[in-house]
């Protein structure tokens, strides 16, 4: 029984792809850095995490179960779990509530006001998977999605709202909104198969990829919001420049006429930036403290 218990998690943790939360995850843990002008502590550190894992694993359950007839029709996604029956919906409904149970519990552990707030959080993560159907704004829905968790983890550590991550969680939105569009070139024919509203269907890929370039560069403007509002150092900003370079190598791997290299734009790219910008601006706030 435990086996079969594991091994549907296991099937689970595969279908929301849980690496995938390296995105956002160096984006909030940022926040919390510049919100504490130092290194959160262990206890913020961990009740953070826990937040930001149920929050995402609950949104992805969620997508890939008021998804799974639209998975079983589209080649590309077939093979999840709930498509071919590896896991019944109950399995992923049980999984949702627990994954979401796990955010309020430990937004109450943070503060009051992230208590307050984590109904609405899950409202808009949830509200997501919905948005195809009828919207071709479902990629800054996706967005919004991930950019509220530096802001989360802002409050977290303040317990109230200021400016500058603002800026943070309006460059994640750009930034997300700009690699789902990507993401979303695969599926063009699938989308206009089944009526779902993306932005590369109507848009065409050249189109598609220049807006994503675009919404990519005004994510870099954006970050500079905190630099000034906050004084940062030059880590800061050499971080800023590095991810600078990841973004144009990013769209050098993907034209038109080549779409080969989309997965390593998408998964391996992404995860360098967010990564890349945490360590660099994680230590200009060390350093300068």
């Amino acid at each position: 029984m435990i086996k079969n218990f594991l091994k549907k998690l296991g099937l689970i943790f595969k279908d929301i792809k849980l690496a995938h939360s390296l995105f956002a995850l160096p984006f909030a843990l940022l926040a919390a850095f510049l919100a504490k002008n130092g290194a959160p502590s262990l206890r913020e550190f961990f009740w953070i995490l826990a937040a930001m894992a149920g929050a995402r694993s609950g949104a992805m359950a969620f997508n890939r179960l008021v998804d799974a007839s639209l998975d079983s029709r589209n080649p590309r996604t077939a093979a999840r779990a709930l498509p071919t029956g590896a896991v019944r919906k109950i399995e992923v409904g049980i999984f949702i509530i627990i994954s979401y149970a796990l955010l309020v519990w430990a937004a109450s552990r943070l503060n009051r006001l992230c208590l307050y707030l984590s109904p609405a959080a899950i409202a808009w993560v949830s509200f997501y998977s919905l948005t195809k159907r009828f919207t071709r704004l479902s990629h800054f829905v996706l967005g919004m999605s991930l950019g509220i968790a530096p802001m989360g983890a802002w409050l977290a550590i303040r317990g109230k709202f200021e400016l500058a991550p603002f800026f943070i969680s309006a460059a994640v939105l750009l930034w997300v909104a700009g690699f789902d569009i990507l993401y979303s070139i695969q599926d063009i024919a699938f989308d206009r198969k089944e009526g779902l509203h993306s932005i590369p269907r109507f848009f065409s890929i050249n189109n598609s990829l220049w807006m994503a370039r675009a919404l990519h560069s005004l994510a870099v403007l954006l970050l500079l919001g905190p630099y000034f509002l906050l004084q940062l150092g030059p880590l800061y900003l050499a971080g800023l420049a590095m991810i600078s370079g990841l973004f144009i190598w990013e769209h050098r791997l993907i034209s038109p006429d080549d779409l080969s290299r989309l997965d390593l734009a998408f998964f391996n790219m992404n995860g360098w930036i967010s990564i890349t910008f945490f360590i660099f601006g994680a230590t200009d706030i060390l350093v300068r403290r």
